[in-house]
């Protein structure tokens, strides 16, 4: 009997070893925290050895120029942050028309808005950025979490202001007790049309994100072009103080270029 108890007690404590060794060896993989968007660094180091090679004619001077990596994705993160914004709002206002809709069958709000995940997922597909939010409020409503909170944490969460005004309004008409249906239906009408509208400033401003886009390549293939064409026309400009100086204040310019290019685009909608 003792012999039993003792091979009992062995094989606990061999499994709280191995749980323990298995959580510190997770522990140490799970402190390692990759970028969100790791492929926008992939996209800054290729950048960086094409500037390297065109400016300088060194790959060590890829080395010197990796400080550039950091703002370089800093910004295409906030460039796709923009493009899921817009692509959210105009799905958003889909969702509200099936909301109201909803809500004008006779359907309660939070099986409105259980209705309205369904057509978002009809309408954009499962994987779409408006089908997996309204996901979360039905599954937060399934876990007994209040329909204004979802809502609240849904507008924090993105930062839109058609979305926090939604909201806002939505828990003043629960708490007021007034006609839902018909409030919400005067509020989604005013934030339809003023999004129509952003969406018309949007249309007219992509043309020229477009050709600011096509004027920022543009110095790298002129300069390609004429180390290509004319062999030996940047010689005197690579390997020297003073083309390394030149290049390099060249370079500067472009960045700040490039800078004021974005300023005069940041057009607040």
């Amino acid at each position: 009997m003792l012999n039993r108890y003792e091979e009992i007690m062995k094989r606990k404590m061999k499994g709280k070893r191995e749980r323990r060794d298995g959580g510190q060896k997770g522990g140490r993989w799970s402190r390692i925290r990759f970028p969100d968007h790791a492929q926008f660094l992939l996209e800054g180091a290729v950048l960086i050895g094409v500037v390297a090679y065109l400016f300088y004619d060194s790959p060590l001077a890829a080395v010197f120029l990796c400080p550039l990596l950091l703002p370089y994705y800093k910004r295409r993160c906030r460039e796709k942050e923009e493009k899921d914004k817009r692509e959210l709002s105009g799905q958003f206002r889909e969702a509200l028309a099936a909301i109201v809709t909803a809500l004008k069958a006779g359907y309660s709000a939070e099986n409105a808005f259980a209705e309205c995940r369904r057509e978002m997922a009809f309408q954009f597909g499962e994987r779409a950025m408006i089908t997996k939010e309204m996901d979360r409020i039905v599954r937060g409503l399934e876990n007994r979490i209040s329909l204004e909170k979802l809502l609240g944490d849904f507008a924090a969460r993105w930062r839109i202001e058609e979305i926090r005004e939604f909201a806002e309004v939505f828990s003043i008409a629960r708490k007021s007790g007034g006609n839902l249906p018909e409030i919400l239906n005067r509020t989604a009408s005013l934030i339809r049309d003023r999004m129509e509208i952003d969406t018309e400033i949007e249309i007219l401003l992509s043309s020229r994100r477009f050709e600011q886009k096509i004027m920022d390549i543009v110095p790298f293939f002129i300069i390609f072009y004429l180390g290509v064409s004319t062999e030996g026309f940047f010689d005197v400009l690579y390997h020297n103080a003073g083309g390394i100086v030149f290049m390099t204040g060249c370079l500067a310019a472009y960045l700040l270029a490039v800078l004021l290019s974005d300023r005069i685009m940041e057009i607040e909608l």
